[in-house]
């Protein structure tokens, strides 16, 4: 029998992925915070589109968050997704953990470290991770996700990564990546939680400078001092992951070692860095994006600048590191975020730090 599969939050991520297993004919639920959005879906289904035009819209079953009390009448809940932004972790794990079958379990497919508050609620045996490297996806408008790229199945990058907190390969995560695989490549990982910080230095790095510059990608890359900027807040938070013990995978596909000493200042690991970054932006459609937090800063969400930039801070301060470049885009940030800053490239431009 097929598991019975609930995606709580159908944003981007969590809209694409849930999108293509309802494609591929399995039974997936989708809740969802935003009315307008689900009302859409209901009309009109979930439509996902490509920038290389490759698109399709799949009829789903969407749900407001009030409607979650019918699913008490129903079969248990085998897998629940959770997608949703990592302030809104604890309260929706515990939504759908009542609905849970016995042996079901929640899969966090989000940016950030949640797998310890999703604990919290339903117990370590009940948690598996799941990242999404580099997919480039938003929620453009209601009922439609826009990835700005095309699949990367046999491109030589793997989108997706499950894995089970303990690092062993088990049944339940091989089924896990056999539903996220219909979306995009997929892989089992016995190293999550180094894949887990490596997905985060990775956001460190762009999310917060496009949410307070205002800036796309490509455009925070081939400006010298904001893509150097980059670089440090990326050694700060690889010298973090280091010194927790976590086994650091590539990063922007490059050794993290390169971002590392590239943002200490070393002359042939800035090359490197800046030769390979420069080369990304140089891609056709190459950076042509907004990360989440600056599609966040742009429709006047929350961000989760605390939860990336912010939490590398508090960890650095638990192993005694320093990290003043990103403890100062998190001020930065949160300040934009609260009005009291306009979005401009001066804030990292002119700071001191660089």
């Amino acid at each position: 029998m097929r598991p019975r599969i609930a995606v709580v939050g159908t944003g981007a991520v969590g809209g694409y992925a849930g999108a293509h297993m309802a494609q591929a004919g399995e039974d997936v639920t989708f809740l969802d915070p935003w009315p307008e959005h689900v009302e859409r879906m209901r009309s009109h289904g979930l439509r996902i589109s490509h920038v290389t035009g490759e698109e399709f819209t799949v009829n789903v079953r969407a749900l407001h968050l009030t409607d979650a009390q019918h699913l008490a009448k129903e079969a248990p809940i085998d897998v629940a997704f959770v997608c949703m932004k990592s302030y809104d972790t604890a309260w929706a794990t515990r939504l759908i953990s009542q609905y849970l079958s016995p042996n079901g379990y929640v899969v966090s497919l989000q940016n950030c470290m949640n797998e310890e508050t999703i604990a919290a609620v339903v117990g370590w045996g009940k948690v598996l991770g799941c990242i999404a490297s580099s997919i480039t996806v938003d929620l453009c408008e209601p009922g439609h996700v826009r990835r700005a790229a095309g699949k990367s199945r046999g491109k030589g990058h793997t989108v997706f990564r499950v894995g089970e907190v303990h690092g062993r390969i088990t049944d339940r995560a091989k089924q896990v990546q056999k539903l996220v695989d219909y979306a995009d490549g997929s892989l089992i990982t016995s190293n999550l939680w180094g894949e887990r910080w490596s997905k985060l230095v990775t956001n460190v790095m762009g999310n917060g400078i496009s949410a307070c510059t205002g800036m796309i990608t490509r455009d925070t890359l081939t400006n010298d001092a904001i893509r150097r900027f980059g670089a440090r807040l990326g050694s700060e938070a690889i010298r973090v992951g280091q010194a927790l013990g976590y086994e650091l995978e590539e990063i922007h596909h490059l050794d993290p070692e390169v971002i590392a000493r590239a943002g200490e200042g070393d002359a042939e690991a800035a090359r490197a860095y800046d030769d390979h970054r420069l080369a990304e932006a140089a891609k056709p459609g190459g950076g042509a994006h907004r990360p989440s937090m600056g599609q966040d800063m742009m429709k006047g969400r929350r961000t989760e600048i605390g939860f990336l930039n912010g939490f590398v801070v508090r960890k650095g301060e638990e192993v005694g590191l320093r990290t003043p470049a990103n403890a100062a885009l998190t001020d930065i940030v949160t300040r934009v975020e609260r009005g009291e800053l306009q979005p401009d490239p001066r804030h990292i431009i002119d700071l001191r730090l660089n």
